[in-house]
């Protein structure tokens, strides 16, 4: 079984930045594609940013050049660093872990963009 933790959500103004953090046990990103997705309220969830297990990093057109998803896998850790907030960034960020057939999911962390 593999426990995800998200971190690093709060509020910020718009233009501003956070860095999010997904923690997973173990060694568990190893041979594994990661996924930052966000859930704003009454809306589905959708993909942010992915990571391939060769390292390649893919955006969804509306976070092109503002954020940047990495990984480290020493620390197990997968960042999302965001820039240039907007306020419609505002949502739940999860994390998704896939390996194979298996598919994790983190709790979430609350990102909230306002003025």
């Amino acid at each position: 079984q593999v426990q995800l933790e998200e971190s690093g959500g709060g509020s910020v103004q718009p233009g501003g930045s956070l860095r999010l953090s997904c923690a997973a046990s173990r060694s568990s990103f190893s041979g594994a594609a990661v996924g930052w997705y966000r859930q704003a309220p009454g809306k589905e969830r959708d993909l942010v940013a992915s990571i391939s297990t060769g390292g390649t990093a893919t955006y969804a057109n509306s976070v092109k050049g503002r954020f940047t998803i990495s990984r480290d896998g020493a620390k197990n850790t997968v960042f999302l660093q965001m820039n240039s907030l907007k306020i419609e960034d505002t949502a739940v960020y999860y994390c998704e872990l896939v390996r194979g057939r298996e598919i994790y999911w983190g709790q979430g962390t609350q990102v909230t963009v306002s003025s």
